[in-house]
C-alpha cells in the first residue's frame, strides 16, 4: 500500500512546535498530512462522515473542546477510522476512557518519532486488511463481535486476561509491544506485576507452539507477535 494512494492523515496537536515536528516527520514518510490546532475545529471537521482522513492522531488536552469529547462525536458514526491518542496526561484514566470511547491506540509524550511512524504504519495495515470486526494474524483469526479466536480454523479458547492480551497483540501485530504498555492497555484496571506478563505469555506461546505463529521477546522493546505463512 502506498503512502500516497491513501487520505491524508489529520494531526491534531495544539502545541506549535510539536506539531511541526511530527508534521514534518510524518511527511517525510510519505504520508499526507492535513493539521488542526483548534478542537472546536477538529470537532466540526470529524463530524463529518465524509471527513476523508485515513487515521486521526488526536491530542487529549485542546482549547475549545477536549480530544475525548471529539473522539466520542466521531465514534458515533465512524467505528473505522484509526484513531491514535496523543497525549501529556499521566493519568491512567484518561488513557482508559479514551480506548473505551474507541481510540485505536496512544502514545503518552514524549515519544520517539520511529516509534510514533511505527505506530501509525501498523493502524494503517489493519485498517487496510481487517473489515472492523475480524483480526488476522497468519492462521490466528479473532472475531471481535464474538470474541472468537480461531487458529488454523479451530476455536481457540483462553481465558479472559490472555484472550485480552492477545486480542492486543494481534493488533499490534508486527511491531514490538512493551511490558509497561501490556499493563496500561491491557491490564488498566487490574493490579499485576512483570512477572504476572511474563506468565501470561508463556502460556500463549504454548498455545500457538505448534503453528506458524511465533510470539518472541525483542530485547529492550518488548514482545512482538509476527507469522511465518
Amino acid at each position: 500500500m502506498s503512502h500516497e494512494t491513501i487520505a491524508p492523515l489529520l494531526l491534531v496537536e495544539d502545541d506549535a512546535l510539536l506539531a511541526s515536528t511530527l508534521y514534518d516527520a510524518l511527511s517525510l514518510a510519505g504520508y499526507r498530512v492535513d493539521a488542526l490546532e483548534d478542537g472546536d475545529a477538529a470537532f466540526t471537521r470529524l463530524a463529518a462522515p465524509d471527513h476523508g482522513h485515513a487515521l486521526v492522531l488526536l491530542d487529549l488536552n485542546l482549547p475549545g473542546r477536549g480530544g475525548l469529547e471529539i473522539l466520542d462525536a466521531m465514534r458515533r458514526h465512524d467505528r473505522d477510522t484509526p484513531v491514535l491518542i496523543l497525549t501529556a496526561r499521566g493519568a491512567i484514566e484518561d488513557r482508559v476512557k479514551g480506548l473505551d470511547l474507541g481510540a485505536d491506540d496512544y502514545l503518552a509524550k514524549p515519544f520517539a518519532l520511529d516509534e510514533l511512524e511505527a505506530r501509525v504504519r501498523a493502524l494503517l495495515r489493519r485498517r487496510h486488511h481487517d473489515d472492523g470486526t475480524q483480526l488476522h494474524v497468519g492462521a490466528l483469526h479473532f472475531d471481535t463481535l464474538t470474541q472468537r479466536f480461531t487458529l488454523d480454523d479451530v476455536t481457540l479458547e483462553l481465558p479472559p486476561r490472555e484472550q485480552r492480551l492477545l486480542a492486543y497483540l494481534m493488533r499490534h501485530a508486527g511491531e514490538p509491544v512493551e511490558k509497561a504498555h501490556l499493563l496500561e492497555h491491557v491490564f488498566a484496571e487490574e493490579t499485576l506485576g512483570d512477572n504476572a506478563i511474563e506468565v501470561y505469555i508463556h502460556r500463549l506461546r504454548r498455545r500457538l507452539a505448534d503453528s506458524s505463529l511465533t510470539l518472541r521477546t525483542v530485547r529492550g522493546l518488548g514482545y512482538l507477535l509476527e507469522s511465518d505463512a
